[in-house]
């Protein structure tokens, strides 16, 4: 029988940022405790296996790279979509930052 993967979970935060960084990632208990944390907080958390495979290469605190852009690209547009915001609207005063910061769940 086939070992099961460990939970694992990555948090990017945009925002007010030029580049999506890295605040946390981990795997088992610690990426439950982000993931649900994220929840808590109303952050909104994809589950996209390969996008979690890139971004798990990356420490906490690293800028995302040039050939993550698109794939982090197309789930920051679809937290935009869901809360009602156009690119840009995070950097008005008083703007509140897209946090779909929570990124890839696999099991």
């Amino acid at each position: 029988m086939p070992m099961k993967k460990p939970l694992e979970a990555v948090a990017l935060e945009y925002g007010h940022l030029k580049t999506p960084k890295v605040v946390a990632k981990g795997q088992s208990e610690l990426a439950l405790r982000i993931i649900n944390e994220a929840k808590k907080q109303g952050i909104y958390v994809a589950e996209d296996p390969q996008l979690l495979a890139l971004l798990s290469k990356l420490d906490v605190g690293d800028e995302i790279t040039q050939d993550m852009y698109t794939a982090v690209a197309v789930i920051l547009s679809w937290v935009y979509w869901l809360k009602g915001m156009q690119p840009g609207d995070e950097k008005a005063v008083g703007g509140a930052a897209p946090t779909a910061s929570s990124f890839g769940k696999a099991s």
